[in-house]
């Protein structure tokens, strides 16, 4: 990667946040677009549906796996009107954003190869999933929010790991690739190509809506406190974090992660998990309970046990978040932000390493063993330069 590259690398997460981020925040850099979401706005609720995703592993092929696919929509859209209905009636306030799991269509690809897994499970962005998600949205009149794998025409032969909101038009308003994982490819194994076609607001997008500003987290990347900050300096209000994890009565590193994300970025975070994978070698409830929504200041508003649910419900008060961030205080943690200070040092420094998958130019199909080995490689050159 060139040095214009890694400074590009640098700005996604310091120095170009300090410009075009908080400034973006600023009335007088806003379009009329913007000011209007940064209005005075009405009290909302939002839900985590905490519902079982199903593997398509045992699906025979692609024509099975989405029949799957798309009966299980049907299913989901029945599951979240009756919690919506029964939450308004309960806590007064429509629910306008319901945020589903991590893979909830599928489940995680396994073993399967890249290829066979992005013929047979992997969406298309004009796809007819899509299209039945934004017609539920569209019957629903509500935000939803979800995570799928997702094939792109400019990168065949694999696949991304994609967050999405559907708006209440049907409209995909925000996808997100994710960033960071251990066994699937991201848009950093072939940044220089991503870049090129979508741009660092296609890397880091945050959407801004009638609800507030949202953007996602993927996963385990709620560990990650660049990607929250990326999203936070860009305006990102709101965190919807599809995943799917290990619940327990004791903290686990996603709670605490959840936690610190919102109140360092003084946003919401509405954390969805799954309420165990169905169809599956792994037993049911092994990823299961502890969907939550913590509000800006780090305080958990409710959180589910396990099993299918929709426990974790609570009212969004953006006019409170605002207020909060335009006011000189200790705790205003995204206006006392220096970023300067370390822009260089991520500018210069790479411990994995952009454009793994690109040889040549081209884009190169990994074997599932690829990540490990390139994991096992960074971690060599790191004990070698004497960082570990």
């Amino acid at each position: 990667m060139n040095v214009d590259r890694r400074q590009l690398m640098a700005t996604a997460i310091c120095a170009a946040m300090a410009t075009g981020a908080l400034a973006r925040t600023a009335t007088e850099d806003m379009t009329s677009s913007d000011k209007d979401n940064m209005t005075e706005t009405t009290n909302y609720a939002a839900v985590a549906m905490q519902l079982a995703a199903r593997s398509v592993e045992k699906a025979a092929d692609r024509t099975e796996a989405r029949a799957q696919m798309l009966a299980m929509i049907g299913e989901i859209e029945t599951k979240i009107r009756s919690a919506t209905i029964f939450i308004q009636q309960y806590a007064g306030n429509p629910v306008k954003l319901a945020v589903l799991p991590e893979y909830l269509l599928t489940s995680y690809p396994g073993r399967i190869s890249i290829p066979d897994f992005a013929e047979k499970a992997a969406l298309e962005v004009d796809g007819p999933e899509y299209e039945a998600l934004g017609a539920m949205a569209q019957r629903l009149g509500m935000f939803i929010a979800g995570n799928a794998y997702e094939v792109d025409a400019n990168f065949p032969d694999i696949y991304f790991q994609t967050s999405f909101v559907v708006a209440p038009s049907g409209d995909v308003v925000l996808r997100y690739r994710r960033l960071n994982s251990m066994f699937a490819p991201t848009p950093h194994d072939v940044w220089s190509k991503y870049l090129d076609i979508y741009g660092l607001d296609g890397v880091f997008p945050v959407a801004r809506t009638e609800i507030g500003n949202l953007a996602a987290i993927a996963s385990e990347e709620i560990l990650y406190p660049e990607i929250a900050r990326a999203h936070a300096l860009r305006g990102a209000e709101i965190f919807v974090h599809s995943s799917s994890e290990i619940g327990s009565p004791l903290d686990t590193p996603k709670d605490v992660g959840k936690r610190a994300r919102a109140q360092e970025n003084m946003a919401y975070v509405i954390s969805a998990n799954t309420a165990g994978i169905e169809g599956s070698a792994l037993p049911l409830a092994s990823a299961d309970g502890n969907s939550m929504i913590v509000d800006y200041k780090g305080r958990v508003m409710s959180e589910s046990n396990s099993g299918e649910t929709f426990t974790a419900f609570a009212d969004i008060d953006l006019n409170a978040l605002r207020r909060t961030r335009r006011k000189p205080a200790m705790t205003n943690f995204l206006a006392r932000q220096r970023l300067e200070l370390f822009a260089a040092t991520y500018g210069e420094m790479s411990v994995q390493k952009a454009d793994g998958l690109i040889q040549d130019n081209d884009i190169r199909t990994p074997d599932r063993d690829y990540f490990l080995r390139t994991q096992e490689q960074t971690i060599e050159r790191m004990i070698k330069d004497g960082l570990i």
